[in-house]
C-alpha cells in the first residue's frame, strides 16, 4: 500500500496511546496504529557519558518485514489482520521505540538511527524472531521475541548479547483487543531492552531518576 497517495481524512484516538488514521484510495480500508514507547520522562542517571549509541534497523524474515499485523493460527501458518496495519514496517517500529526509550535517558550524548559523525561509540544490533499474535485454542497471546547485541564500534567487539521474549494475553482475536496487547508488549520489550543497554554500558538503571 502506497500511503503517500492517500488522502488523510481524519485523525482521532480510538484506543489509548494509539493513533488511528483512516486512509482511503487504492486499496483495502485499514486503520493505522502506532505503538507507544514506555512513558519515560527525561531521566538523569547521575553522570553523563560522552558517547553515541546508534540503534541499527533490526533484521527479520520477510513475513515480518511489513506494515501488516501478523496473526499465527498455528506454528506453520501466517495470516494478517484484514482491517488494521502498523504505521511503519515492524523493524522500523521497533527501531523507533528503542530510540525513544534510550533517548529519554541522559546516559548518552546522542541516541539515533545514524551517528552524528562517521561512526558512533556503540551500535545496538538486533533480530526480530516474533512480533505477532498467537492463537492456541481459546488462548490468544501477543508475542515479541528479539535477539540483541551491543557492539563497541572502535574494535567491533560484542559488549553484551541478550534474548528477549515477551508474551501478553489478549481478550480475543479481534483488532480492538489485540492492539492494546501489542501496545503493552511493545512497552515491556522496550523497557527491558533499554535497561539491558544501560547496564551493558556501565549505567545502573536503578540509580536513574
Amino acid at each position: 500500500m502506497h500511503r503517500s497517495s492517500f488522502a488523510l481524512l481524519a485523525l482521532f484516538a480510538l484506543l489509548p496511546g494509539c493513533s488511528i488514521i483512516s486512509a482511503l484510495e487504492g486499496g483495502p480500508d485499514r486503520d493505522v496504529f502506532e505503538l507507544r514507547a514506555p512513558s519515560f520522562e527525561h531521566t538523569s542517571c547521575g553522570r553523563r557519558h560522552a558517547t553515541e549509541l546508534v540503534v541499527e534497523l533490526p533484521k527479520t524474515r520477510g513475513t515480518l518485514d511489513s506494515e501488516r499485523i501478523m496473526i499465527r493460527p498455528s506454528a506453520l501458518q501466517t495470516q494478517y489482520l484484514p482491517d488494521a496495519e502498523w504505521g511503519d514496517t515492524v523493524p522500523v517500529t521497533l527501531q523507533r521505540l528503542l530510540v525513544q526509550g534510550l533517548g529519554s535517558y541522559d546516559s548518552f550524548s546522542h541516541v539515533g538511527r545514524a551517528p552524528l559523525g562517521l561512526a558512533g561509540d556503540y551500535a545496538l544490533i538486533s533480530e526480530i524472531d516474533a512480533f505477532n499474535a498467537r492463537i492456541n485454542g481459546d488462548a490468544i497471546t501477543v508475542r515479541m521475541a528479539v535477539k540483541a547485541q551491543l557492539v563497541r564500534e572502535m574494535d567491533a567487539s560484542v559488549v553484551s548479547r541478550e534474548a528477549f521474549d515477551i508474551e501478553i494475553p489478549a481478550a480475543s482475536s479481534k483488532t480492538a483487543d489485540l492492539i492494546p496487547a501489542f501496545d503493552l508488549a511493545g512497552q515491556e520489550l522496550t523497557a527491558q531492552m533499554t535497561q539491558w543497554a544501560l547496564r551493558a554500558t556501565g549505567v545502573n538503571p536503578s540509580s536513574c531518576r
